[in-house]
């Protein structure tokens, strides 16, 4: 007998593109939420997300009267609504420490993301932003052989965030060449693209981006 997904009366507005709705979709899997997921097409969105969200932003969760517009506020949330298994640390000190981590890869990484997958800037700014993104990620590739998973011995909240960043690398033009030092960090990509919640995230555009 197979595991009963927990039911739930969620609606989960996409962005398929998006690496916010992707992180999103990864902790869902891992909580094996029941959810309705609409793929939205961020030039033409339902009339009824204007309704739900002031901003009319992707992602946007909606679990009953519950309407959140904020990646990382819809993680937290999942994680707290549907306790196992866990994905932020039990102590204040760790799950702070987590925050930060998160807090970091919006600082350092998520901006370039950002433009690399819009296209937006001049040539050179985007070239910029590859550089930097490839020069951050591999500065620090050796943390990862310390433990099987970002700082942790456990799959966290932090690699949800990581896992699509990752993933969308190739689309972005970054090559992480095979070296003694990238080792720890392709070893640890691996581990996360064979993670069965993250295979089962993936929308059909990010299924094309490899």
């Amino acid at each position: 007998m197979g595991v009963v997904a927990k039911r739930s009366s969620m609606t989960f507005y996409s962005d398929g593109k998006s690496h916010y709705s992707h992180r999103v979709r990864i902790v869902l899997e891992e909580k094996g939420v029941t959810v309705e997921t609409i793929d939205v097409d961020p030039d033409s969105k339902p009339e009824d997300l204007a309704s739900l969200n002031p901003y009319n932003t992707l992602p946007t969760l909606v679990d009953r009267d519950l309407v959140l517009y904020e990646a990382d506020i819809m993680m937290e949330y999942l994680d707290e609504r549907f306790p196992h298994p866990p994905l932020f640390p039990v102590y204040p000190v760790a799950r702070a420490e987590s925050r930060l981590w998160i807090y970091r890869i919006k600082q350092d990484w998520c901006g370039k993301v950002d433009a690399l997958m819009a296209g937006k800037g001049t040539p050179a700014a985007l070239e910029k932003a590859r550089k930097e993104l490839r020069e951050s990620l591999l500065s620090i590739a050796p943390i990862f052989g310390e433990k099987p998973f970002f700082m942790s011995d456990e799959f966290t909240i932090v690699d949800c965030c990581v896992a699509p960043i990752l993933w969308r690398l190739p689309i972005m033009g970054i090559d992480l060449p095979k070296s003694k030092t990238t080792k720890p960090l392709l070893e640890y990509r691996d581990r996360l693209f064979e993670r069965e919640s993250v295979l089962a995230s993936f929308s059909e555009q990010e299924k094309e981006m490899v």
